[in-house]
């Protein structure tokens, strides 16, 4: 029985690091062969197991015994095997489902890039256009549709479950109306339309994302008669009025398009108006192997940055902004609540 090891010493440690790739590569293979999904409450020998999910039982028996050195599945006494906490994050029904946000950090596109990291770091540069010899996202739309569909979905999935921790963090009473800019289907503005019955929302995102938003939001939806879907790029314009403005985890970009949605923000809200900038942090949160791990990703795809407290802080004030309060809305999010001074 193969059980999560704690703190082994230095050199051991430091191999265990470097074979990181075998870890999300196990990791990989078991969301797309849908381990977790097809194992039950009830523990289940591997040769069941494989027969479920149409592999040999011996290799699947080498995939979960690596997995349950990290926590991931545990083998019972009897060589069965059985879900942990982590391992039901794997299952695609799982509220809280990791599944395709497991697939997107492991795409085929990340093992051509991560060894050019070293290249990345020396000129400060996204090395996917050197790749492909196109931007990222254009590439991904293009040429690696099933690789968009799965950054899609676990967009999807992370934004449905921030939205909750978000609306029950934001304090808009008072505020009759409320935009989500570079809000993707919307999962936000619905759950602040949820809490305040009386507000008016606004989502604004590009038209290839908006035309599938939250079908709460369209036509025929609960929440349509009290929402507007504006499609749009925020850095070019937002033609948008609100009391608030809503800008989660899109200001990762280059600081360029940074500053230019900042202003069209203000622009668009005027004086007085609250703007919340939510993100992740690179600094004393309790998630910054895995937003450390991020901002690194985004160096290599689209030469952008996750952010510390500090530089985000500088972004918002040098566009003119005044920050009113830095706090977290979870384990991975800080909203900064800023107001466009009068």
């Amino acid at each position: 029985m193969t059980t999560a090891q704690t703190a082994p010493p230095p050199p051991m440690r430091l191999r265990e690091l470097v074979f990181g790739a075998a870890c999300a590569a196990a990791l990989r293979a078991a969301a797309r062969l849908g381990v977790a999904d097809a194992l039950g409450e009830s523990p289940m020998a591997v040769e069941d197991l494989a027969a479920a999910v149409k592999t040999e039982p011996k290799p699947l028996r080498r995939l979960l015994r690596a997995l349950t050195c990290y926590g991931v599945f545990t083998e019972r006494p009897d060589g069965t095997f059985a879900h942990t906490d982590m391992s039901r994050l794997l299952r695609e029904d799982d509220p809280h489902s990791l599944r395709y946000i497991t697939l997107w950090c492991t795409e085929p596109w990340t093992w051509d890039a991560w060894p050019m990291l070293d290249e990345a770091v020396r000129t400060g540069r996204n090395v996917v256009e050197d790749l492909y010899g196109k931007e990222f996202f254009t590439y991904l739309n293009e040429d690696a549709p099933e690789s968009a569909e799965v950054f899609n979905r676990a967009m999807t999935t992370s934004s449905r479950q921030s939205a909750r921790d978000v609306a029950d963090r934001l304090d808009l009473s008072g505020s009759t109306s409320v935009a989500d800019i570079g809000g993707g289907q919307g999962f936000v503005v619905a759950s602040l339309l949820d809490k305040y019955p009386s507000m008016h929302g606004t989502l604004l995102d590009l038209p290839r994302v908006v035309e599938h938003a939250d079908p709460r939001l369209r036509e025929g939806g609960d929440l349509a008669g009290r929402v507007s879907i504006v499609p749009g790029d925020c850095r070019a314009a937002i033609p948008v009025k609100a009391d608030v403005y809503i800008v989660k985890n899109i200001l990762e970009w280059d600081d360029d398009s940074t500053a230019r949605t900042l202003r069209n923000v203000i622009e668009a809200g005027g004086p007085g108006a609250r703007v919340v900038v939510i993100e992740n942090l690179v600094d004393d949160t309790p998630s910054m192997r895995f937003s450390t791990a991020m901002d690194l990703l985004l160096l290599l795809n689209v030469g952008g940055a996750k952010h510390t407290t500090e530089s985000m802080a500088d972004r918002l004030t040098d566009a003119g902004l005044v920050i009113d309060d830095i706090s977290p809305v979870n384990p991975y999010l800080h909203a900064f609540d800023c107001t466009v001074p009068e």
